[in-house]
């Protein structure tokens, strides 16, 4: 996808991530977000993380001309004239198969439709489109520019030449494939990370170990640069609950299901960063007290 053109759907912390590794990488960005103020939070954001990027010599055009690759819109209309449309919303069925449509019906005819849904299996969102085979999931980590891995996953009617492209978009942007061949909700990441992430709640909740022991053993012990509720306050409780749900309710394995204290959490609006308060505590800047 040389020279081409990406149109990302939301511009919160995934969105504006693959936002900046797909600029850095000499794509033209669309940003797209019915929220202005979120679109200028996102700006704001991935051009303090370009920054950084230029300062310590890790890319090697200066910030501007990178930034200058982004263009945020408010409406589908841009979509017409990408290669491929990345959906990075929340963890809801309904909210990303409408999105889907809307992707659908404003791409042209050769563009590639992907989601970047960690949990919700990929079938089910190409069914509301008109173009089945040439949807996929390419799931990113976070934090974006940081973690090298994206899943790039086959649904049912996905084609051999779709997974091509998508594995190839993924190298051009400096990340490494894994390559998902069946369409399993948690794809193969989250299928090993969420027994453990479920794990670690349920001895906090059992009162075997606190919240930052268990982060500092995971960081000393397993060579992770960041612990469970550390990494879960980044991506928000939120995001982290809607994925369990999905596995469970696509599954029916109660390994799967969202810890009491993770629910507590979510229903007192302790999200995370965003909102001040999740495992941690964080001020205004979003550092943690």
């Amino acid at each position: 996808m040389s020279d081409g053109k990406v149109f990302i759907v939301g511009s919160g912390l995934m969105g504006s991530g693959i936002a900046q590794v797909c600029a850095q990488a000499g794509i033209e960005v669309f940003l797209y977000d019915i929220n202005p103020d979120a679109l200028d939070k996102a700006l704001k954001g991935i051009e303090w993380s370009v920054n950084k990027f230029v300062e310590k010599d890790k890319v090697k055009e200066d910030g501007n001309t990178i930034m200058g690759r982004i263009k945020t819109v408010s409406d589908f209309s841009e979509a017409e004239a990408v290669d491929l449309i990345i959906e990075a919303v929340f963890e809801r069925l309904d909210l990303k198969q409408e999105i889907f449509k809307k992707a659908d019906e404003a791409a042209g005819p050769e563009a590639l439709i992907a989601s970047n849904t960690s949990a919700i299996p990929i079938t089910e969102l190409a069914a509301v489109t008109n173009r089945p085979e040439q949807v996929l999931g390419l799931h990113f980590f976070s934090p974006v520019p940081m973690m090298e891995a994206v899943e790039v996953i086959k649904g049912v009617a996905t084609t051999d030449e779709t997974a091509r492209k998508g594995k190839d978009f993924v190298l051009q942007i400096g990340k490494e494939p894994i390559m998902v061949n069946r369409d399993i909700a948690g794809f193969v990441i989250n299928r090993i990370n969420f027994p453990s992430t479920i794990e670690a709640m349920n001895l906090v909740e059992q009162g075997v170990a606190t919240v930052e022991d268990i982060d500092k053993g995971l960081r000393l012990a397993s060579g992770r640069r960041m612990g469970i509720f550390e990494t879960g306050d980044m991506v928000g409780l939120d995001v982290t609950y809607g994925a369990m749900m999905a596995m469970y309710q696509e599954t029916g394995d109660p390994r799967f299901y969202p810890p009491l204290l993770l629910r507590r959490k979510v229903k007192a609006g302790h999200l995370g960063r965003k909102t001040g308060k999740g495992w941690y505590e964080y001020d205004a800047d979003g550092n943690r007290k």
